[in-house]
């Protein structure tokens, strides 16, 4: 019975994620082989596809501003897509350690209040899953149905005729006319487009959901932690292999966020940098499109920015929730029965709270730390650009 509910336990934690990242070859608990390292290729150029094609646009000069920014928008979106994957692919070590550590939580689940406590994370992590990934996957198929709901224009086509310009889910129609793609295959082409958007959706929104996952994890097991701490049991035989297995299990899990703090490190200083660079812009299409009463643009850039809104604010929150697990490790401690511990035990105690006070954090290029804080600034800092521009705009 016990096991049937640790393997219900881990399908409930990992199952998701796992479905979000084997195919685009960065699922931590996968094997390492030719055929993953074939899946991350593929994820990776589909991003790259991204970039591509819209800089084709950029550079032949035949776009307007509406889609000038939607090129801009895949730009990124693809740029931080192949950041993340080739930055977990390089750094799968940690990824592994942490969610194999995961695992092995789940098979040693002491008591009720503890698994409590996981299950309670790990439907956090489910639940930003959705949230976020809902968003994207809805943005990404604005971008993929509305050139295809022009089925009037597609009809008129004449596969004669070599001036028509088509409009593909990625901007490209003059990308296509430079490499002289038959429009006859206009469709096919189209189908690559949807595919290669969604799957470098997936690149960049999953890979996020596969980390804040982890993140909060160890956030359940540091509350664990704590608990214990509080919980200690000054009078039991075992009482110094027990205190021991608390230091040592406070080190460890600083050691596994060290290694997933090393490893998103310079994917969020480009990912800050990029989102605060979209909602001015994205913000700066929604009120043109309003002049204008453009639906479709609006309806567009409302999905866009929420996602980025959403990416941004659960890095800020994820982030906080851990800085502030970390330094209540100290205060569990100090609440815990600690003046009824031999002296040669409660010396520790004074490294256990001076811990607490420096702890891990997660750090954007190890100088900016994510937290409200930096989430607030951000914020203040798009919007002070965005009423820049939009008096720019209007002179």
């Amino acid at each position: 019975m016990a096991n049937e509910q640790w393997k219900d336990d881990v399908a409930y934690a990992m199952t998701p994620f796992k479905i979000i990242s084997w195919p685009i070859g960065v699922w931590p608990l996968q094997v390492y082989n030719v055929y993953s390292f074939i899946r991350c290729i593929l994820a990776t150029c589909c991003a790259a596809l991204m970039i591509v094609m819209p800089s084709f646009e950029f550079y032949l000069g035949c776009t307007d501003a509406d889609t000038n920014i939607d090129c801009l928008e895949l730009v990124c979106c693809g740029t931080l897509g192949m950041v993340k994957t080739i930055c977990f692919r390089i750094y799968a070590r940690n990824l592994t350690n942490n969610y194999g550590s995961a695992i092995n939580d789940y098979l040693t689940i002491e008591n009720t209040k503890e698994r409590a406590i996981m299950r309670k994370h790990a439907f956090m992590g489910r639940f930003l899953c959705c949230l976020i990934l809902g968003f994207a996957y809805i943005g990404g198929l604005m971008y993929v149905l509305i050139p295809l709901l022009d089925v009037k224009g597609i009809e008129q086509v004449n596969i004669t005729n070599e001036d028509i310009m088509l409009e593909y889910p990625i901007p490209s129609k003059c990308a296509m006319k430079y490499f002289n793609a038959p429009v006859s295959m206009y469709r096919i082409f189209c189908l690559v487009d949807a595919i290669a958007v969604m799957i470098a959706t997936t690149t960049n929104i999953g890979n996020d959901a596969l980390f804040l996952n982890i993140i909060l994890h160890i956030c359940g097991q540091i509350q664990i932690l704590k608990v214990n701490f509080f919980d200690f049991d000054v009078e039991s035989p075992q009482m110094y292999d027990r205190f021991n297995d608390l230091i040592k299990r406070h080190n460890y899990l600083i050691k596994l966020t060290r290694e997933l703090a090393e490893m998103i490190s310079f994917v969020l200083l480009i990912e800050l940098f990029i989102i605060g660079l979209l909602l001015c812009v994205i913000g700066l299409q929604f009120i043109l499109a309003l002049k204008v009463n453009n639906i479709i643009i609006v309806a567009k850039t409302i999905i866009v920015q929420v996602t980025f809104l959403i990416q941004l604010t659960l890095y800020g929150l994820t982030g906080n929730y851990l800085k502030i697990q970390m330094e209540e490790i100290g205060i569990a401690v100090y609440q815990s029965a600690w003046y009824k511990l031999p002296a040669k035990l409660a010396r520790h105690l004074n490294f256990i709270i001076m811990r607490s006070y420096s702890p891990v954090t997660l750090q954007a290029g190890n100088f900016i730390v994510i937290n409200l804080s930096t989430y607030v600034s951000i914020l203040k800092a798009s919007l002070s650009y965005l009423s820049v521009l939009r008096v720019l705009v209007e002179a």
